[in-house]
């Protein structure tokens, strides 16, 4: 597992995204991702229709948790939110769209 990287101190979110896509080499990890964003937008848009609250968390654990799961079990390292939360979560959604947009295999 690595886990000394995390403590560098990035300047800006683009000098950060490469150190994050590198956290992310293991196509299931990258895959679990894509699926647990897909999952945020679900639950988001079902807050949004239905009105109910409930939804909000649940998008949060369907993000989080499927992630996770790609790191501890597949990647084998410690998700970056742990040490940048901000550029991490940025990070989700640029590579989100970065795989939507064919830039990155799924």
């Amino acid at each position: 597992m690595s886990h000394g990287a995390h403590t560098v101190q990035f300047a800006s979110f683009a000098e950060f995204y490469p150190f994050y896509l590198g956290e992310h080499r293991n196509t299931v990890c990258r895959r679990l991702h894509f699926v647990g964003s897909l999952g945020v937008i679900g639950c988001l848009a079902m807050a949004v229709a239905t009105g109910g609250w409930l939804w909000l968390p649940a998008a949060v654990v369907c993000g989080y948790g499927f992630a996770w799961i790609g790191h501890f079990f597949f990647e084998k390292n410690r998700p970056a939110t742990f040490h940048h939360p901000l550029y991490s979560l940025m990070g989700d959604w640029v590579m989100f769209k970065d795989i939507c947009v064919n830039k990155i295999p799924l």
